[in-house]
């Protein structure tokens, strides 16, 4: 699918960047701001308050709102409150739809290495083993019990034409990450 991306323009003035928990999201979405020099736009980071406690949805949704009212941007996140403000507005959809052995192993190693290293992550928030381990917040039971129903639902938007207005990118292996992301950098200057 990348060659072919390669060979047309897509536009890339405002993406949204999807895939189940632990599929590679921000990573990828930060690196594609830096390529493009456009606002990465985290969505988790704008939904946690203190404490692992949401932003009540009026504030999260307008700081939504004027994060994507910019005229370039890359998002990345999979809150369905947000799709009528941001998909209207994307010009191209990134969804990295890989399988779930892969998904689950990035979702642990990167919940150990934060948890280990006691990383700080929105709003001062921190993973912990106890969380992990012993809790239905964790972040890998999300992943177990989320995986194929987020992957089924992209599936069917992807098929809609509920968002005429973007171009779909779907990609599945690590070389094709790399590929479409070179190849934005080289439609870029």
């Amino acid at each position: 699918m990348v060659e072919v991306l390669a060979a047309r323009e897509i536009d890339l003035s405002r993406v949204v960047v999807l895939g189940c928990s632990g599929s590679g999201k921000s990573t990828l979405a930060q690196s594609l701001a830096q390529r493009l020099h456009a606002p990465w736009v985290e969505l988790d980071a704008l939904y946690w308050g203190p404490n692992w406690q949401p932003r009540p949805q009026r504030e999260f949704l307008e700081s939504v709102a004027a994060a994507v009212s910019a005229p370039q941007w890359v998002v990345d996140g999979n809150y369905r409150q947000t799709r009528e403000i941001v998909w209207p507005r994307a010009t191209a959809l990134v969804w990295l739809n890989f399988g779930f052995a892969r998904v689950f192993a990035r979702s642990f190693r990167r919940t150990m290495r934060r948890a280990a290293r006691r990383e700080v992550i929105f709003s001062g928030n921190r993973e912990s083993f106890w969380r992990t381990f012993t809790s239905r917040e964790s972040i890998l039971w999300w992943v177990v019990t989320s995986y194929r129903r987020r992957r089924a639902e992209f599936s069917a938007l992807k098929g809609s034409d509920r968002y005429p207005n973007v171009e779909w990118v779907e990609l599945r292996r690590n070389g094709e990450v790399r590929r479409f992301l070179d190849s934005a950098v080289r439609r870029s200057g």
